[in-house]
């Protein structure tokens, strides 16, 4: 039976046609010291040390959070007892949103996706006896970023870590929220204030905390491809820049503690270009756009998530090798810190079980693989230089046409990104639909009959805990203190002061998270689509 002499087209899960073999010629032309350069320099496509994880490793920061504070500093102690080497911490829907557990839309979800935090009370309880000045924590939150940072740095200066020992990262990313996720809070343009306040006084107070994770993670998770991942992302961020310069800061005072946060998909090799094209257009636009003189601020400083949305609930097991892949195309593009997520997050929270596997999952790649061993093992590859270099020409594109509208927020305003998005879901979903795309387990290698899986239990008493809680905290403060406190806040609001040193001497008193987020909304009015 003769074979046939035509292979298939295969394209990158952003379309990028990927031929049958790649040589020389696919570089005909293209210059090393201009694409490449050496690792730790400009314009790092290569990595962002010399010596990458020779030096060191990854930090391993698996994500947690759930329930009660209590419950997820009991994890926290869990995974650093497994080797762990930071923290990353997720909120209940009402903290992200501003809510306090016991306000009437904080039903149902209180401590389901994540950690509720209500006041000083809760975060104690979340900190307790864990080496601040030791451990780096990574706070997935947006909205209420602020409110979350002053609250870890009250619980920091209680137990005497000075401030300049405090490392870590807020998300503080509320661009991508108005994209792809929805726990925004306030109109883009005054919640925009507050991140480039949270800018300046983490230059003052927090020299060493990275003062924004700008999110391509919930971007891909809402359905873009890589090439719209990281163009957005980087509109996001060219936005943040400008925001801080028209607020009076010097680009070399904050840039340097810009980090950035990606997704990691199945696609091996499109993820790796993907990370060293995002590398590289960064440092040309800190360095042409904004005049960067600090090589600190040119570095795009990442961390990098396993795709939660590639997870199946069927044959779940089958997600360990999905996250191992995705680990290892993080490791091989150059991260600077990774989450890896359990095999059973299609189903719930990840298990205890499934929380080790993840964790030890990094270890096997980062100890045992060798990728560790040289700097940018895949450098040099025809097909992984000429699918850099097409990645960053699509997404240049993309920057460009942003750009023409006046810039992220007006994207935004004008649902460009979001319809963008929103197309490339419906392509994937349809591909999977027809079997153009193969889900192993999904649509093709089926079984059968589906064993059950364990699952993360919920605890259905947590709310009336919690609840009563935050009755205990209002009823023993010094309410009249508070209220002035509070008074101040709103005053900032209307003025144009640095909201975060009202707002955290409000906390000190023991003002609640939803009672800050209720002056603001007072002021700034809550943001709502199309409206």
């Amino acid at each position: 039976m003769a074979q046939n002499s035509t292979p298939p087209d295969r394209s990158t899960d952003s379309g990028i046609e990927v031929k049958q073999v790649y040589g020389p010629a696919d570089l005909d032309g293209w210059d090393p010291g201009e694409q490449l350069g050496e690792p730790g320099s400009y314009p790092y496509t290569r990595g962002i040390r010399p010596d990458m994880y020779r030096g060191r490793l990854w930090t391993m920061r698996q994500y947690a959070g759930f329930g009660t504070a209590e419950a997820t500093n009991q994890r926290f102690r869990f995974l650093l007892d497994a080797g762990q080497t930071g923290l990353s911490c997720a909120f209940d829907l009402p903290t992200q949103m501003g809510y306090d557990s016991d306000h009437p839309r904080a039903e149902g979800e209180v401590g389901k996706v994540g950690v509720a935090i209500d006041s000083l009370a809760d975060m104690r309880l979340l900190l307790a006896d864990l080496p601040l000045d030791r451990v780096t924590t990574s706070m997935t939150i947006n909205a209420t970023a602020a409110i979350l940072l002053l609250l870890y740095q009250l619980v920091a200066e209680e137990n005497g870590v000075e401030a300049a020992q405090l490392g870590g990262t807020i998300q503080n990313d509320i661009l991508k929220e108005y994209v792809a996720r929805g726990t925004y809070i306030y109109p883009p343009r005054p919640s925009m204030r507050l991140v480039t306040d949270t800018f300046s006084y983490c230059a003052e107070h927090l020299p060493a905390w990275n003062t924004i994770s700008i999110s391509g993670y919930h971007i891909r998770e809402a359905g873009s491809t890589a090439v719209q991942e990281i163009a957005f992302t980087i509109a996001n961020g060219i936005a943040y820049v400008e925001a801080a310069l028209a607020a009076g800061l010097d680009v070399d005072a904050f840039a340097p503690r810009l980090s950035f946060f990606w997704n990691a998909h199945n696609n091996l090799f499109e993820e790796v270009a993907k990370y060293r094209a995002a590398r590289r257009m960064w440092a040309k636009l800190m360095t042409e756009r904004f005049g960067a003189k600090d090589e600190k601020s040119k570095l795009l400083r990442f961390h990098t998530q396993t795709g939660g949305s590639t997870l199946t609930a069927q044959q779940p097991e089958n997600n360990i090798v999905r996250v191992t892949v995705q680990a290892l195309a993080a490791a091989l593009g150059g991260t600077q810190s990774l989450h890896t997520n359990g095999f059973d997050e299609a189903l719930g929270l990840p298990t205890e079980r499934a929380a080790k596997i993840a964790l030890r999952t990094q270890q096997v790649v980062g100890y045992e693989s060798g990728v560790a061993d040289t700097v940018d093992p895949l450098g040099g590859s025809w097909f992984v230089e000429s699918l850099t270099d097409e990645v960053e020409r699509a997404a240049w594109d993309y920057l460009e046409r942003i750009d023409a509208m006046g810039g992220a927020v007006s994207a935004i305003e004008a649902q460009f990104m979001q319809d963008e998005i929103e197309q490339a879901a419906y392509a994937y979903a349809k591909a999977v639909d027809s079997g153009d795309k193969v889900v192993v387990g999904v649509n093709r290698f089926v079984d059968a009959v589906e064993e059950p899986a364990e699952v993360f239990p919920i605890d259905v008493e947590l709310q009336r805990a919690q609840v009563a809680r935050v009755g205990r905290v209002r009823a023993e403060r010094d309410q009249a203190g508070v209220d002035a406190a509070l008074a101040d806040v709103e005053a900032a609001a209307r003025g144009t002061q640095n909201l975060l040193p009202p707002m955290k001497v409000a906390l000190s008193r023991m003002a609640t998270l939803g009672e800050v987020s209720d002056v603001l909304r007072g002021v700034f009015d809550e943001y709502r689509p199309g409206g």
